[in-house]
């Protein structure tokens, strides 16, 4: 039998492995979902504080995908994913895409295959993602799904983020540590921390989920095969990042007039030298740029939903007139395609990057589309809210499921 054979029986066996149990979700189950903690309690007590450990989260969840259909994505040329394995207490990271030959090749032990941005590619990943929408829009990042045959895992480690923990098919240990020591491996491919002391342990089971704060240390490890964790992740960019994305969106935002001139320029002893007049000229203009709230506003939701720079949107192939997406809007569904990212602020609409200031009835409908990334057919759509929506329609940011 050829490679490509056993790479095929292999995809089959995972593939049959359950299938995914589709859960639908509502705003009741929060409370299960945090353990019987509200929402409110859990901002209070745990969020950024402390981990917390959720025996049962979503009872009888398996997640929205098998073993095989993970693999499959990691075989996407537009999907991010990385094989981490481990030898001989030596790590090694590969970046995909890979291929079924790739995986056909692995042993059976000892390595993790990790697929971003998996709500990309499948609604279902979305709607698990709505159940945590009790963190805004603006700090989530990512649903990252992995795969692990027993022994598993990508070593101790902290994230400086935020992350749920859910536990999909198989199981997993997990060991945590509030330890200050953050110093790494040296000329590891992974930042693996040098000195992991655990102080809690525990194995998750399928529907079990465990919060923890950005710097947390932990290591998981798939305890058996056909392991698959589903991690929701929220971002937190530093201060120096903020600092360094609106440099350069005052860059592509702000026009100084004039130029330096010297008419009157003197002679110098030493033309080695910045001269005083010099300083004071160029002190004088740069004194220009000025930004106050309303323009860090302006960056704030440009930058927040400005697209990963590996993601792209698809126009309609044969797209509608205005007139047909108007009529079709009443009767059909509009969504959010699953790779944009929206936000609202004040007057401002922000889509993939893009700001849009819009008066206040607009305002209303499509900060619902914000909030709840779809909108059922007829919500009353005036002319300035439809011609924007057509827009993001030709550029492929929205979705539109026309009636029969």
């Amino acid at each position: 039998m050829g490679l490509y054979e056993h790479a095929d029986k292999l995809l089959e066996a995972l593939s049959i492995y359950g299938r995914p149990c589709i859960i639908s979700y509502d705003s009741k189950m929060k409370t299960s979902l945090l353990g019987g903690i509200s929402p409110k309690n859990f901002l209070r007590d745990y969020w950024q504080k402390k981990p917390l450990l959720v025996r049962g989260a979503l009872p009888g969840f398996q997640g929205p995908l098998t073993p095989g259909g993970l693999i499959d994505l990691a075989c996407c040329e537009d999907a991010q994913s990385r094989l981490i394995t481990q030898k001989n207490g030596k790590w090694e990271v590969r970046h995909g895409p890979f291929t079924a030959r790739n995986i056909s090749r692995l042993p059976k032990k000892h390595w993790t295959l990790l697929v971003q941005d998996v709500n990309h590619f499948l609604p279902e990943a979305r709607e698990l993602l709505l159940q945590f929408n009790f963190i805004p829009h603006a700090r989530l990042d990512d649903l990252m799904v992995s795969y692990a045959p027993e022994g598993g895992g990508v070593g101790p480690h902290f994230d400086s983020y935020d992350v749920f923990l859910l536990q999909g098919t198989g199981r997993r240990h997990w060991q945590i540590s509030a330890q200050q020591d953050k110093k790494l491996v040296m000329n590891a491919p992974l930042k693996i921390l040098r000195d992991f002391r655990p102080e809690q342990e525990w194995v998750l089971e399928p529907g079990d989920m465990l919060y923890l704060p950005p710097g947390y240390a932990h290591n998981g490890v798939a305890a058996d095969g056909h392991c698959m964790t589903y991690s929701v992740g929220f971002r937190a960019p530093t201060y120096q990042e903020l600092a360094t994305q609106f440099l350069i969106y005052l860059q592509d935002n702000s026009e100084i007039e004039g130029m330096y001139h010297d008419p009157d320029i003197r002679l110098q002893s030493r033309p080695g030298h910045i001269s005083a007049d010099m300083l004071h000229q160029a002190v004088v203009a740069l004194d220009k740029i000025k930004w106050d709230r309303a323009e860090v506003e302006r960056f704030l939701g440009i930058y927040l939903t400005e697209p990963k720079p590996h993601v792209f949107f698809t126009p309609p192939l044969h797209p509608l007139t205005q007139q047909e997406f108007a009529c079709q809007l009443e009767k059909g569904k509009l969504q959010l395609n699953l790779r944009s990212r929206m936000l609202c602020s004040g007057k401002y609409i922000f889509v993939n990057g893009e700001l849009s200031e819009v008066r206040s009835t607009a305002r209303t409908v499509l900060g619902k589309l914000a909030d709840y990334l779809a909108l059922p057919g007829g919500e009353g759509f005036d002319d300035e809210a439809l011609e924007l929506l057509y827009q993001w329609y030709l550029y492929g940011y929205i979705d539109l499921s026309r009636t029969k």
